[in-house]
Order: structure tokens, then C-alpha cells, then sequence
């Protein structure tokens, strides 16, 4: 499983649109297409991730609201909860 759901957006599109997207998008994010290609394949357990901006950017060009993208749900806790359970070791 991907970490974003950038290529499952990808294969909605027609071949012009599809061949169009591959072109912009890297021009769009200001990074190379090889880049492009290994943010597309992600996995979900690899360490490797996106900057914050250009996934931000890649939701508004796929036209998803925020966090849209993301293919995995981060859980943790939050952070009152873990100062008061250090306090209390």
C-alpha cells in the first residue's frame, strides 16, 4: 500500500489528461519528475515522506480537501495526556 493516494488519483484520469498531469504537476511543485515518481511510490511502512507544503499543494491540484491525500491515519497521543502521565512515573 501506498503512503498517499497520489497514484490512485493518476489512474482516474484519461490518457491525454494522464500524460498532461505528469508533465505539470512537477513543474507545479517546483521539484524534478524523478522526484515526482518516488513520492508517487511511497509505501506505507517506508520512513521516506513528503514535505508538508507539496502534499498541500498536490491536494489542491487534485482538488482534495485537507489531508485527502494521505492513504494511512497517524494516531498518537496528545500532548496534556503525556505530561501528566510522565508526572506520574
Amino acid at each position: 500500500m501506498y503512503k498517499y493516494k497520489i497514484n490512485e488519483y493518476l489512474y482516474q484520469l484519461n490518457v491525454v489528461e494522464y500524460s498532461a498531469a505528469r508533465k505539470i504537476i512537477p513543474k507545479e511543485l517546483d521539484i524534478s519528475l524523478n522526484t515526482f515518481h518516488n513520492y508517487r511510490n511511497i509505501k506505507s511502512d517506508d520512513l521516506a515522506d513528503i514535505p508538508y507544503h507539496l502534499v498541500r499543494k498536490m491536494e489542491i491540484l487534485f482538488n482534495m480537501k485537507r489531508g485527502g491525500l494521505e492513504n494511512i491515519t497517524i494516531k498518537g497521543t496528545d500532548l496534556k495526556t503525556l505530561i501528566y502521565q510522565n508526572q506520574k512515573k
